[in-house]
């Protein structure tokens, strides 16, 4: 990956969001009574890790002027990440998810309002030219204007020599449409990002269980070069053009704590490794270090603890 010094390691565009975490554990949304706050968002969870892994992070969001709204920017501020694009708006609440306590694919409820109001002036030109991996989700294209705001500025950015990057975090719930999805999939694909999914996205995404070959083979043939497939406890694929496929084992993780959040620990490590210029199973590696260490706290990664020492040590 050539680095031209650029001020931004890592622009993070989409989702901000206030996370209810449930309280008890193991049980659906219907069957829990207490609920923690945290902060959530998967380009956010990727926005503060990478901040405290040292890179240089911006956030490119929107969230109501609101009691929330305050937290979101506090808690951003806090480890360093540039909230400068971030907007305030008036008349629509901060974004908040309710979601379950699980160690599988969490349950969850979206009350979505300011989030999805990214608009073309948030994103300028010259932060573009500045940044050298421009990182989205699926979640954060599903709704306009959000939606034609990032293919617009992700095809900009890919003209201008950035990386690009998706979690393809795909629900159903959140799209009017899957054919809707993979249409607008199909177009940031067309931008060959490097690609985060998971077996579960896969399975809501193309609705049937596809052997791995052949998810592989759908992102290829959109022009995108390297592939990561998370496996949960069994680990991860990567596939890349041309290249045999990288398979490695997940680490091995005594008492799983919280399960949201644990793909973006993942991506965070990944991108992390990746801008340092490391061989790309080293990134895996790193990601997986950095998976491990999430799945043993609730919420985010925790404040008390070094994370680069951990991942490096």
């Amino acid at each position: 990956m050539k680095k031209k010094n650029k001020k931004i390691d890592i622009l993070c565009v989409g989702e901000v969001l206030v996370d209810f975490i449930g309280h008890q554990s193991g049980v659906l949304i219907n069957n829990t009574r207490d609920y923690h706050r945290y902060l959530g968002g998967s380009p956010t969870n990727v926005a503060m890790n990478s901040a405290r892994l040292g890179l240089k992070s911006m956030m490119v969001s929107t969230v109501g002027n609101d009691g929330f709204g305050e937290y979101i920017f506090k808690r951003l501020a806090e480890v360093g990440v540039d909230i400068k694009n971030i907007k305030k708006l008036e008349n629509n609440p901060t974004s908040v998810i309710f979601v379950s306590k699980s160690e599988g694919t969490p349950d969850f409820i979206p009350y979505r309002d300011a989030d999805y109001q990214i608009s073309e002036d948030q994103i300028p030109t010259k932060t573009l030219t500045n940044t050298n991996i421009f990182h989205t989700t699926c979640f954060a294209l599903s709704k306009e204007p959000a939606q034609s705001t990032i293919l617009k500025k992700a095809e900009e950015a890919y003209n201008l020599g950035c990386k690009l990057s998706i979690d393809l975090n795909y629900a159903k719930k959140l799209w009017q449409s899957q054919e809707h999805a993979l249409k607008v999939i199909k177009t940031y694909c067309s931008f060959n990002p490097l690609i985060k999914i998971s077996e579960d996205d896969m399975l809501r995404l193309f609705e049937k269980q596809l052997p791995h070959e052949e998810i592989f083979k759908f992102f290829h043939d959109l022009g995108v070069d390297t592939i990561c497939l998370t496996l949960g406890s069994n680990g991860v694929k990567l596939a890349q053009l041309g290249k045999e496929i990288i398979e490695l084992p997940a680490i091995k993780v005594e008492k799983v704590m919280d399960t949201t959040g644990a793909g973006d620990a993942f991506w965070s490590g990944f991108l992390f490794a990746y801008i340092k210029e490391k061989p790309i199973e080293e990134c895996l590696q790193v990601a997986l270090k950095l998976a491990a260490l999430k799945l043993q706290n609730v919420g985010r990664l925790p404040d008390n603890i070094n994370i680069l020492s951990k991942l490096l040590g």
